[in-house]
């Protein structure tokens, strides 16, 4: 090959005299101009073949192909550059001839303004975000880009988004497929008028180049294509089509250019004669030869043949008779095409080949033969598309067809070449490794063709697109056909698709059907194939391959070893390929005109189904244990009855058949109804979970109207024809139960276990129940059934609205009419549901929005049939008849248990009023009556549903009984009644009050019937006719069935003998078995009445209960519609039931007062046996021991439920310490602890410690808070970024680095708190366990195998008793807690003497009642959950000293955590301490606890006294400037101190515990310091003028009694003192930065001072409420702070509080005011020598933060989710496949991406460790749910998004719009400020840093 090529294109360029070689290559531009001017002129065939030469040359210089095959050859042959260089260098030169000389973009541009688009067309293929409005769509498949969405107006349509799955094109502007009413702006405008004509010269040069360029591209896909032995792999294929990506892009940039642009194209691609001077391969280029002969090679193997070729192949002219099949695969060995396609292996099985394909009957041969195998290329569209077909779809070839659908000209050509090719589509899907890509891709293009109704009447009627559909479908099918094993296993003629092959398991015919089903929804193309007797007829030989698919077969023996999933594929196979046709064709059948229609489906279908029985050799019984539940052939026959009755008036009997096939008929879907009794009586259980899986698909929403519903209505119309006696007993045949309907108490069941009978009798009555009361069929209209599937499915629980249109099934196809979401379904639903808005409990789970029916529904339209025809699970009929029952009891109208209310039905059409005969017939009624009577002596195997039910059949009888009965009626002319006398006729009214005296029964001789001898046995088949009422009555439902098929038969049939086969199954004949059966005559003397009215006696459980209501009042008998009845349990019923039948007659009325008067006599006691007794036993036994059971988990639970409430009170102030408390003894005490674990209490020892239960956490909720009130919004535009600066936790970095630059670092890590981010915060549920206990705990969680939803190893468990979630254990310290009082007791002692016992007990170094030294448990323990609180947090959260490891870093990090769990607990009160109480958060605090144990491990470090801050605060020191003279860098100046650190250092250096007068003592001293900095940044604040002012006043006052305690002289003071260092300096340059606007008031000062000062107060009031136990006062908002510092003994008591509060007045100074505070400021003076701005910045403590919030998110998702879907990652540039965004700083990240994954850790993982640490939430913007990162586990938390119904719209599948549900995201917030995530949330799982 490349030999050819080379020698082509490559070697020496034979001459062209024209143009010199090389002016070619210098001016491509010159040369195009040249040659455009050329061919302008008139007479250019000159130019033209200069032209022709220059292309040859150009197009052909080098075969990339053959260059990627043997590139040394090639490239010696073609000169330099490789084949990408040849390449660029052809796309180049066609540019720049289609310019014609001028510059490629102007001429886009050029073209682009005669571009008339009237259409959008854009193309995209799948995973794309479009739209689809179903108020402007005119076809069910119409979609629009989101462009175009947006810019038309569709407020208040049903719209939505979607996700395409194939691929799509925006239809925008095709008035075809939308109404014009939805087009966009651009699209509205008829644009053509107004778009002037192309220029001539614009385009001509592209006329000439382009055939030249496709033909190109074709002979690359040519010579690309191998065609080996085995198929191509897939690797070949796509490198020849990444080769070409640069060529095919190019055509589809010319598709863009605009209708101008694709006209040409159009005309380049369809015109033949171009295509036959490039392609016939007859020139002497031989090239072009070897390509010709590839494509034809490529035709040949691909089981197609070029027409003409045909006599070469040595193919014969099939005979016009035989069938196209038997030529192609079996004729003999003629080397016709092989089979269907030579290259499928699983065709090569000739020899079962010939069973399968034998009856197979095609419409005619010859059309087929050029269906399947004829192609004919005769323009370059055709050959593309069989090469875009050949190489399976490639995408951008099906973008650059589709590109160029809005060309109307070549929308009709490119259709029909896609139907010519429509065959080979279906070889080539085939034999596809990637069906399902491939599946898309064909989708994609033939929805766009087959959607416009104008087209597809246009192909079918000049391309028999309908043939070529049925035929491909039919062929496809063939190639997976299977002998049918239904019935008759060895003869059978029938063959069934084999669901477990690829075809069907992988749904490969998915495309093929899809776009059948898409052009029968065209009315003009429906109408031809419903005309068309050929198609019908192959149309329903291909359904006849589904019909009896799936056999199941009931195992017996043995479970089956492998449960085939095949039912999937045979139910998907059932709905798509022949339920969603039949209804697409019944949409077109809805007027009377539509008859003959009806008729001829009808008619084929009869034909077909009498093949079927024929095939299978059916006669009349089925196989036994035998169900398939596929027969689309019953189905369509069924539902185009139905469909010819409702709506197109035809006469039922005028389509009926004989009642021989009547009878057939009913078979199958009556075994099926068995079948699904069966399988729910567990005697299927052989055959593993998918066969229930079966029956409950078979009755699922989806598909229960083209599969159970028809199954039903073609039983309801067999029954209302064939004689019901006859009807009857099939049933309880088919349900296996005739041997249970015997008076005898005992019995043999041949066909049954025991224990499956009862649920089979219920089956079988249920079934019957069902198919006299459906009426779907049966004359109720659309809206009343849609009304009665709502109520159904609402009475099962409450729906969501998405759930309910997903439950209530309506016709699959979607022209039906009956839209989901319609007018009609929205006011439905109204008229029976309330709406009851989404709930939130702030610890439960997200409700949704739900619908609930409204009590009048309960009251009258509960329709318990309805809903047990409904029920794919058992229980949810269950939870029907709890909610109908707990309705009942609500409104009041009856308190106990009820039954099902009787319902009444909407009446009958007349065609099938015959059904109701099944309600008279004697069969029945005899069964009642044994029912009954069985019911009446507790016979087994009866139940409460049992009799539910046969009363219901009786009130069904009564309600449906002929005309008023004259009671003379007796007379019945006499051979009607010769074969049986039970009963006289066939009315229920008068056979209700029929006596029956005697029975004769079989009974076992064991049976307590048989007294003595009994009289001579009969056998029951041989039937006694004896006449009198007076002797036994015998009845044999068997016989009864078999007698009555003969005559039907006979009457039907004349050779009858040849029809009815002697029976030889022994199933009927008396079973050999151990028990002898003798014959017993019974004393019944009952009727059906006097059977009720006792059983009436026995519900009730009195004697003579009955009372006929009509005695005492008669106007029931006028006005029987009684409320009082409509509800109850069975004695209502009774009573409804004996009313109806007084009513309906005379007789029966006196009957029932007769029977009233006689008092019945008591029922004799039982006598037990000995083995009766023994069961009795043991149930008793049973009973007593459930009974026990039931009280200790009773007792159990009560204990669990105090133990709770005391354990999680949340309202009521708690005791600051989570232990009982003993009040009674007034001495000191120890804290006594309950371990959940052993249940012992105690007090905590050294040796035995008690710990809380904790969860330690690392949290960066604090770092979130912000200084201004203005919320943060996410952003949703390239504009709004958020920036970090102004969070907490940056402006505390800021602080610490910029101490860290000038100061002594281990000075300070002393001046600050850290922990704002990776804070460690630690809360318990308050429960106490040993630490031991705990550690025998978590060794068996290490065993248990079972999944957690946490980790072990990593210390990690759930509380024993609440199952909170936790991962360690704080050590309760041993120790008194009434001790507390002691302590309390204010001391009188000065502060001087308070100041000096402090500085004493710092510096003692082991001053713990716990001597540090010794290791005891208790120590062990300390220091272990030490180590767990440092390891909760990452390291840079921790170590922020310039020397790694120094000591400091851990007395910094150590009170931090204190400091973290106060300013959290401050955050969960809402920021301040307004509302007092104890810890409001409701969580038992452990802050005491971790205090000790913080305090302990602070002692570790004493401070060196010399650094002790305490003494720079409480003494003056007397030479300052020694130390300057050191070169190491100096301390942080005290007024740099953050105040609430040294708080907590002093506190936790003090021993424990703490005195209350030395913690006072420490608040005032820190108090005065605290003030100080106030002043000092109050000084900064305001300007040069407002400083000197207040420095004069101030210093008049300074010698005032309280100068000590006035702010005035205390601020003029500082300021003075800091004058005389440079701090006021800079003045100048930061004049208008620093200076607020205000003019300082007194108030203002005080206000600002206040402010300052309060955030210490907050913390110290908590600390002092969790030290000592107090309670917190509360206040208004306004009084916090005097408030807080009285509680805080800052206040002198004999404060007035009479005039203004002046802050000051709390000062207690501890040395002389002004000597301290000068000393201080000499600090600051001697920094800001050198550093004068940064000394003015660390002044400035900014302390009133905000409270943390989330991101403020937008009222609509789709703002959000049009920005973020698109945007790309910035580390890829890619769009990331699952974007996601971060609620709490707005950051986008790639969910699972790779791209930006980091040493094993992906994105969402790692922001969460950087901006939560640990704690990520985040946005899944195409799912609209969020997730939640805690640590090494995530949760799926929910959406905050919710649809106008109140519901989550997961992962975006129903598109509609959505709103913020401002609740919901409140929650959420609330869990991340609480850190309540692990304990309200229980779905987690690990995400292995995978996120």
């Amino acid at each position: 090959m490349a030999a050819a090529a080379a020698a082509a294109g490559g070697g020496p360029q034979p001459p062209q005299p024209e143009l010199p070689a090389p002016g070619l290559a210098l001016d491509k531009a010159a040369t195009a101009a040249h040659l455009k001017a050329a061919l302008s002129r008139p007479d250019n065939r000159a130019g033209a073949e200069e032209l022709q030469a220059l292309l040859e040359r150009v197009l052909s210089a080098e075969r990339p192909l053959a260059a990627a095959a043997d590139s040394e050859e090639a490239a010696a042959a073609g000169g330099g550059g490789g084949p990408g260089a040849a390449e660029e260098e052809a796309l180049e030169w066609c540019k720049c001839l289609l310019a014609g000389g001028g510059g490629y973009d102007e001429f886009c541009a050029a073209v682009r303004a005669y571009d008339p688009a009237a259409l959008c067309g854009l193309v995209w293929t799948a995973n794309f975000v479009a739209y689809r409005c179903r108020t402007c769509g005119i076809s069910p498949c119409m979609s629009l880009c989101a462009e175009c969405f947006h810019q038309g107006d569709h407020t208040g349509h049903d719209f939505n988004m979607f996700r395409s799955q194939a691929g799509g094109a925006c239809d925008c502007g095709d008035s075809n497929v939308m109404r014009e009413s939805g087009f966009c702006k651009r699209h509205q405008i008829k644009s053509s008028s107004n778009i002037p004509c192309v220029p001539k010269d614009l385009l001509m040069m592209s006329e000439f180049v382009l055939p030249r360029f496709i033909f190109c591209l074709i002979q690359y896909l040519r010579e690309g294509y191998n065609e080996p032995a085995d198929v191509p792999s897939e690797k070949d294929l796509n490198k020849v089509l990444q080769l070409l990506e640069p060529q095919i892009s190019f055509l589809e940039d010319l598709t863009k250019m605009g209708g101008a642009m694709r006209s040409v194209l159009t005309q380049v691609l369809t015109n033949q004669q171009n295509y036959k001077d490039l392609t016939s391969g007859l020139g002497e280029n031989s090239c072009a030869k070897k390509s010709h002969e590839k494509y034809l090679i490529a035709l040949k193997s691909s089981g197609l043949t070029y027409p003409e070729d045909k006599l070469v192949y040595g193919i014969q002219e099939p005979s016009a008779g035989t069938s196209t099949l038997a030529v192609q695969g079996f004729a003999g060995a003629t080397g016709t095409l092989g089979q269907l396609d030579s290259s499928d292996e699983e065709d090569q099985d000739g020899s079962q080949g010939l069973g399968k394909r034998k009856r197979v009957k095609l419409s005619s041969s010859t059309k087929d033969q050029s269906i399947m195998d004829v192609l004919k290329h005769k323009s370059f569209l055709e050959e593309l598309l069989f090469w875009t077909i050949k190489y399976e779809f490639p995408q951008k070839m099906v973008t650059f067809l589709l590109n160029m659908l809005p060309d109307q000209e070549y929308k009709v050509a490119f259709t029909k070449t896609f139907v010519q090719h429509y065959a080979f589509i279906m070889k080539t899907l085939k034999k596809s490794h990637e069906s399902d890509t491939m599946s898309n891709r064909i989708v994609h293009i033939s929805v766009q063709l087959f959607s416009n109704e104008e087209l597809a009447r246009q192909v079918t009627e000049e391309c028999q697109l309908l043939d070529i559909m049925v035929t491909v479908l039919l062929y496809m099918m063939e190639s997976c056909l299977i002998k049918s094993e239904l019935q008759d296993e060895e003869n059978s003629l029938h063959v069934v698709v084999n669901c477990g092959e690829a075809l069907l398991k992988n749904n490969t015919y998915w495309p093929l059907v899809s776009d059948f089903i898409n052009i029968l929804s065209h009315q003009s193309v429906a109408k031809r194939f419903l005309e068309d007797h050929g198609l019908l007829v192959t149309w329903m030989n291909f359904v006849s391959f589904f019909q009896g698919m799936n056999l199941n077969k009931r195992e017996l023996n043995e479970h089956v070893e492998f449960e085939s999933q095949t039912y999937y594929a045979a139910f998907a196979a059932e709905l798509e390929a022949c339920a969603q046709p039949m209804w697409g064709l019944l949409s077109h059948c809805k007027v009377r005109e539509t008859q003959e229609y009806t008729k001829n489906v009808v008619r084929y279908c009869i034909e077909a189904l009498q093949d079927w029985f024929d095939a299978i050799n059916f006669v009349d019984e089925p196989a036994p244990n035998q169900v398939t539940f596929h027969l689309p052939l019953h189905r369509y026959y069924a539902m185009f009855l139905s469909k010819a009755v409702k709506c197109q008036e035809l006469d039922l009997d005028s389509v009926l058949p004989d009642q021989e096939m009547l009878m057939k008929l009913m078979i199958h879907p009556l075994q099926i109804q068995a079948s699904l009794a069966e399988i729910h009586s567990n005697m299927w259980v052989r055959n593993g979970l998918q066969i229930k899986g079966q029956a409950m698909t078979y009755v699922q929403s989806h598909f229960c109207n083209s599969m159970i519903d028809p199954d039903i209505y073609l039983l309801q119309v067999c029954a209302s024809r064939l004689d019901p006696d006859y009807f009857i007993s099939s049933v309880f045949e088919r349900f296996k139960v005739v041997d249970l309907l015997t008076m005898a108490s005992q019995h043999q069941n041949t066909v049954l276990d025991a224990e499956h009978e009862r649920s089979m009798l219920e089956g079988a009555l249920t079934f019957l129940v069902i198919l006299l009361s459906l009426r779907l069929h049966l004359g109720m209209s659309d809206d009343e059934i849609l009304r009665a599937e709502m109520v159904a499915q609402l009475c099962m629980n409450d729906r969501t609205h998405s759930s309910l249109l997903d439950l209530i099934p309506e016709n699959p196809n979607p022209k039906s009419g009956i839209i989901p979401g319609s007018y009609s379904f929205e006011s439905v639903l109204s008229a029976v549901a309330d709406f009851k808005a989404p709930v939130f409990e702030p610890g439960g789970s997200m409700q949704q929005g739900m619908y609930t029916p409204k009590a009048e529904v309960w009251d009258q339209e509960f329709d318990p049939v309805m809903v047990i025809l409904r029920t794919v699970y058992r229980r949810d009929v269950q939870s029907a008849m709890d909610r109908y029952t707990a309705f009942l009891k609500q409104s009041g109208k009856f308190p106990g248990n009820p039954w099902p209310p009787y319902k009444k039905r909407t009446p009958l059409h007349p065609s099938y009023k015959g059904l109701m005969r099944l309600l008279h017939c004697k069969t029945l009624h005899i069964v009642l009556f044994t029912l009954l009577y069985k019911i009446l002596m507790d016979h087994q195997n009866l139940s409460e549903h049992v009799l539910c039910m046969v009363l219901y059949l009786i009130e069904l009888g009564l309600e449906n009984s002929a005309d008023e009965e004259s009671d003379e009626e007796a007379s019945v002319c006499g051979p009607e009644r010769c074969h049986d006398s039970w009963f006289p006729g066939s009315n229920l009214v008068s056979n209700m009050r029929h006596f029956i005296n005697y029975v004769r029964v079989r009974v076992p001789e064991t049976a307590p019937e048989v007294k003595r001898d009994s009289s001579a046995s009969t056998s029951s088949d041989s039937l006694s006719s004896l006449h009198n009422s007076g002797t036994a009555q015998v009845f044999s439902l068997v016989a009864e069935r078999r007698k009555k098929f003969q005559e039907i038969i006979n009457r039907s049939n004349s050779e009858a003998n040849q029809v009815v086969r002697p029976k030889t199954s022994s199933k009927w004949s008396a079973p050999g078995s151990a028990l002898q059966l003798t014959t017993a005559i019974l004393e019944i003397k009952e009727s059906i009445l006097s059977l009720l009215i006792k059983l009436h006696h026995k519900l009730s459980g009195k004697q003579n209960s009955y009372y006929p209501p009509w005695l005492d009042d008669l106007e029931i008998l006028i006005q029987p519609e009684i409320p009082k009845y409509s509800h109850g349990d069975g004695i209502t019923a009774v009573e409804r039931i004996l009313l109806k039948a007084a009513l309906q007659s005379r007789m029966n009325k006196r009957i029932i007062e007769e029977i009233c008067r006689k008092v019945t006599p008591p029922v004799p006691p039982k006598k037990i046996t000995a083995a009766e007794k023994k069961t009795l036993d043991k149930e008793e036994r049973r009973q007593k021991a459930r009974e026990r059971q039931q009280k200790l988990l009773a007792e159990f639970a009560s204990r669990q439920k105090s133990f709770m409430e005391t354990a999680m009170d949340v309202d009521s102030p708690e005791n600051d310490i989570p232990m009982e408390i003993a009040t009674a003894e007034p001495q000191v005490s120890e804290a006594v602890y309950d371990c959940v674990i052993c249940g012992q209490s105690g007090p905590s020892s050294e040796d035995r410690p008690t710990g809380l239960v904790v969860l330690l956490q690392a949290s960066s909720v604090l770092g979130q808070c912000r200084d201004n009130v203005e919320p943060k919004k996410l952003p949703i535009s390239e504009e709004e970024q958020i920036y970090p600066w102004d969070t907490c936790a940056a402006v505390h970095d800021v602080r610490l680095s910029l101490l860290q630059r000038y100061f002594k670092d281990s000075s300070c890590l002393l001046a600050v708190s850290i922990g704002w981010e990776g804070g460690v915060y630690v809360q318990t549920c308050g429960h106490t366990l040993h630490i031991d206990c705990h550690k025998s705990y978590m060794e068996s969680l290490r065993n248990d195998q079972v999944l957690q939803g946490f980790s072990v190893d990593k210390g990690e468990f759930t509380c024993p008793l609440c199952r909170q979630f936790a991962n360690s254990v704080l050590p309760c310290y041993p120790g008194n807690n009434v001790e507390n009082n002691l302590w309390q007791r204010p001391s009188n002692k000065s502060i001087q003497d308070l100041i000096k016992e402090v500085e004493e007990l710092q510096g003692r170094p082991g001053a713990f009642p716990v001597s540090i030294s010794s290791e005891t448990n208790l120590s062990k323990e300390m220091e272990s959950v030490m180590k767990d609180i440092k390891n909760t947090t990452q390291k840079k959260y921790r170590d922020y000293s310039k020397t790694p490891g120094s000591p400091d870093n851990d007395f910094l990090f150590m009170y931090s955590v204190a400091r973290t769990n106060l300013e959290l607990e401050l955050i969960h009160r809402g920021g301040n301490l307004c509302s007092g109480g104890a810890s409001t958060a409701g969580k038992r605090s452990c802050l005491n606890q971790l205090f000790l144990v913080l305090a302990l491990h602070m002692r570790l470090y004493s401070i060196d006294s010399e650094y002790n801050p305490w003494s720079k605060l409480t003494q003056l020191v007397e030479e300052m400037n020694s130390q300057l003279g050191n070169e190491e860098q100096p301390e942080v100046p005290i007024l740099y101190h953050d105040v609430t650190s040294l708080l907590l250092i002093q506190i936790l250096m003090m021993p424990q515990p703490l005195r209350k007068d030395h913690f006072t003592c420490i608040v005032k001293v820190l108090f005065t310091l605290l003030y100080t900095q106030a002043l000092a940044a109050l000084s900064i604040k305001c300007n040069e003028e407002d400083r000197s002012a207040w420095k004069q006043t101030g210093a008049l006052k300074k010698n005032t009694c309280d100068a000590e305690k006035s702010y005035e002289v205390l601020l003029s003071f500082v300021i003075s003192e800091l004058s005389k260092g440079k701090l006021y300096h800079e003045e100048g340059t930061q004049e208008c930065a620093m200076v607020s606007p205000i003019a300082w008031s007194p108030e203002s000062m005080e206000k600002y001072l206040q402010d300052f000062c309060l955030p210490f107060l907050r913390i110290t009031s908590l600390l002092q409420h969790h030290l000592f136990g107090e309670d917190l006062p509360s206040c208004q908002e306004e009084e916090e702070f005097s408030v807080l510092s009285s509680c805080l003994g800052l206040l002198p008591t004999f404060y007035q509080t009479e005039h203004p509060f002046i802050s000051a007045s709390c000062l207690d100074w501890p040395v002389p005011a002004f000597d301290i505070i000068s000393q201080w400021c000499s600090e600051i003076n001697s920094f800001t020598e050198r550093h004068a701005e940064q000394g003015k910045a660390l002044l400035i403590q900014e302390s009133r933060w905000k409270l943390p919030h989330l991101l403020q998110l937008p009222e609509n998702y789709n703002t959000i989710f049009q920005y973020y879907h698109r945007k790309t990652c910035s580390v890829c540039t890619k769009v990331p496949k699952d974007p996601a965004v971060c609620l709490v700083c707005g950051t986008f990240v790639c969910l699972k991406g790779l791209c930006c994954k980091q040493q094993s850790y992906c994105e969402c993982v790692l922001h969460s460790q950087n901006c939560g640490a640990g704690t990520g939430i985040f946005l899944l913007i195409n799912a609209s749910v969020i997730i939640i990162i805690r640590g090494h586990r995530f949760c799926l938390w929910g959406s905050v998004y919710l649809d106008a119904h109140g519901e989550e719209d997961r992962d975006l599948r129903r598109g509609k719009p959505l709103y913020i549900c401002k609740e919901r995201y409140k929650v959420l917030e609330q869990q991340w400020i609480s850190h309540t995530f692990d304990h309200i949330n229980k779905r987690w799982g690990p995400h292995y840093n995978g996120l």
